[in-house]
C-alpha cells in the first residue's frame, strides 16, 4: 500500500500560497479564494482551530467473520482506508495518532461514520514503561493469516545510543472489531539483524512463495532482513535467517510478482526522500528476495501496473522531465511518456483489465492503459475537491464494483482538510466529481 511510504515522508505542512500557485513536489496546488477564508480564527491566539461539529455521528465498527480482502481490518469483506495524516485543533497541536476509516456493503464502499482512532496512548506497546510519542502506519497485510489484516506500524523506544538500537516497528492485529487492544513489538531474530542501524521500511509480501506474507525491513547498509511467515501473536515470524545483500537501502511497496511465478518481487531503492533515486526489482524465490536484481532507471517514484502490452507486469518509472515505461518486466519493450511523474499510482479503473497510470505531478492526471501500451492520448484530468494542496492516498477498489477508485487528500495547513474519493467509471475511467468527501477533523473528538 502506498499510504506506507507517502504518509510518513509527504509533508503535510505545506500551504498553499493565495495570492500565488505553489507547487511542492507530488502535489497538485489549487489557488483562489474559498470559503474557509476568514472562518474559525482564534484571533486571541493567532492560530486557526478546528471544529469537528460537521463530522459524520460515530458508528460501530461493523463485525466480520475475516475474509481475503486486502485491508481488511474486520474481516468483513469491505477494504478500508488507513489515514497517516489527520488535521490538529490548532497549528500547535500534537498529532492525533492514525485514522481508520471501515468500508461497507451494497456498493457504499467506505463508511466515514465507521472509524477508528489508533493513538500511541491505547495502542502502543511500551518500552521500559515508556510509551512511543510516533505512531505512524507503515504496512498492512495479514501476518498471522486469520483473515484479518494487522497493520505495522513506526515507533520511537528509548534509547541510549550504544549497540544495536531496538525494533522500533510494532503489529497491530485487526480481528472481528477491527484493530482494537495493544500492539506488540516486532521480533527480528538476532541472526537476521545487521549493523546498527533502525529496522525500518517493512514491506509485506510473500518472498518465498509458501501463501503466508513475510515482511522484509532494512537491517543496514546493503543488507535486509527477510522474516519468513506466518508470524505469532507475539510478533515472532516463522523463520529468518541472516540478513541478505541487496542493491539498496530502502525497500519499498508493494511488493509484486511481476513475471507470476508464485513468488512475490520487491522493489529497492538506493535511497529514501523526495530526490531522485535509482532502484531495482529483486526477484524472489524459494529462498526469497535474492534473485538477480533487475536494474530500473533512476526517478523520483514507481508504480507497477498492467498497462497494455504484454501478459506480465510493467513498470513506470516518473521524473520532473518525464516517466519512464518498461513493459513485461524484466527485459521487456521500453516506452516513455514526455509528461513529468513526481508521484505515480497505478489502477484499472474501467475494468477492462488493463491499468491506467495516475500521476499527480502539477494536475491528477490518468494516462489509459491500452493494448499498445500507455499513451498521453485521452487523458484524464481530475480537479482537486477544493482548494489546498492535493496528494494521492491510494488506488484501490473501495465499493466492490471490480474498479479502482482514487483517494486523495487536499490539505491547508494543519487544521483543513478534505478526503475525497473518485470512482471508476467503464465510461470515462473516473468520475469528475468525488463520490465522497470528509474531513479527518472527525478523529479529534474521539481523541477526549
Amino acid at each position: 500500500m502506498r499510504f506506507t511510504v507517502r504518509g510518513r515522508r509527504t509533508s503535510t505542512r505545506m500551504v498553499a500560497a493565495l495570492a500565488g500557485c505553489v507547487l511542492g513536489a507530488g502535489l497538485v496546488v489549487a489557488c483562489g479564494p474559498t470559503a474557509q477564508q476568514g472562518d474559525g480564527g482564534d484571533a486571541a491566539e493567532g492560530r486557526e482551530r478546528v471544529t469537528v461539529a460537521k463530522a459524520p455521528a460515530q458508528l460501530p465498527v461493523p463485525s466480520g467473520k475475516g475474509s481475503r480482502t486486502a485491508d481488511d481490518f474486520n474481516g468483513d469483506g469491505h477494504r478500508d482506508l488507513v489515514l497517516n495524516d489527520l488535521v490538529k485543533r490548532d497549528s500547535h497541536g500534537d498529532d492525533a495518532g492514525i485514522g481508520v476509516v471501515y468500508g461497507s456493503g451494497s456498493g457504499r464502499g467506505l463508511a466515514p461514520g465507521a472509524r477508528q482512532l489508533l493513538s500511541p496512548a491505547k495502542h502502543a506497546a511500551a518500552t521500559k514503561g515508556q510509551l512511543p510519542a510516533v505512531f505512524d502506519a507503515e504496512a498492512s497485510c495479514d501476518l498471522d493469516q486469520d483473515g484479518f489484516t494487522d497493520l505495522v506500524v513506526s515507533t520511537d523506544p528509548p534509547f541510549d545510543g550504544q549497540g544495536q538500537p531496538p525494533v522500533p516497528l510494532q503489529i497491530l492485529f485487526g480481528s472481528s472489531q477491527g484493530l482494537v487492544g495493544k500492539a506488540v513489538k516486532l521480533v527480528i531474530p538476532g541472526q537476521a539483524r545487521a549493523g546498527n542501524d533502525w529496522p525500518d521500511h517493512p514491506v509485506c509480501g510473500d518472498f518465498d512463495g509458501d501463501k503466508a506474507e513475510d515482511l522484509v525491513v532494512h537491517a543496514s547498509d546493503g543488507q535486509l532482513s527477510h522474516l519468513r511467515g506466518p508470524f505469532t501473536r507475539k510478533g515472532s515470524p516463522k523463520a529468518a535467517g541472516a540478513a541478505l545483500a541487496s542493491p539498496g537501502n530502502v525497500p519499498t511497496p508493494p511488493a509484486v510478482d511481476v513475471d507470476r511465478d508464485g513468488y512475490d518481487d520487491l522493489l529497492v531503492r538506493t535511497t529514501d526522500g523526495p530526490a531522485a533515486s535509482t532502484a531495482a526489482l529483486v526477484l524472489g524465490g524459494p529462498a526469497g528476495p535474492t534473485g538477480t536484481p533487475v536494474a530500473l532507471p533512476s526517478g523520483l517514484d514507481v508504480a507497477f501496473g498492467r498497462f497494455g502490452k504484454g501478459a506480465d507486469l510493467d513498470v513506470a518509472v516518473g521524473s520532473m522531465t518525464g516517466t519512464a515505461l518498461r513493459y513485461d518486466v524484466p527485459g521487456g519493450p521500453r516506452g516513455e511518456l514526455a509528461v513529468p511523474g513526481t508521484v505515480l499510482d497505478a489502477g484499472d479503473f474501467d475494468g477492462d483489465g488493463v491499468s491506467e497510470l495516475v500521476s499527480s505531478g502539477s494536475e491528477l492526471r490518468v494516462f489509459r492503459g491500452r493494448t499498445a501500451g500507455l499513451s498521453a492520448s485521452g487523458m484524464v484530468t481530475v480537479p482537486p475537491p477544493a482548494p489546498g494542496a492535493t496528494r494521492v492516498l491510494t488506488v484501490a477498489d473501495f465499493d466492490g464494483d471490480e474498479r479502482a477508485d482514487l483517494v486523495v487528500r487536499t490539505y491547508r495547513g494543519d487544521t483543513k482538510d478534505t478526503i475525497a474519493v473518485y470512482t471508476g467509471k467503464k465510461r470515462g475511467l473516473i468520475a469528475r466529481e468525488p463520490a465522497l468527501t470528509f474531513s479527518t477533523s472527525g478523529f479529534l473528538g474521539m481523541a477526549d
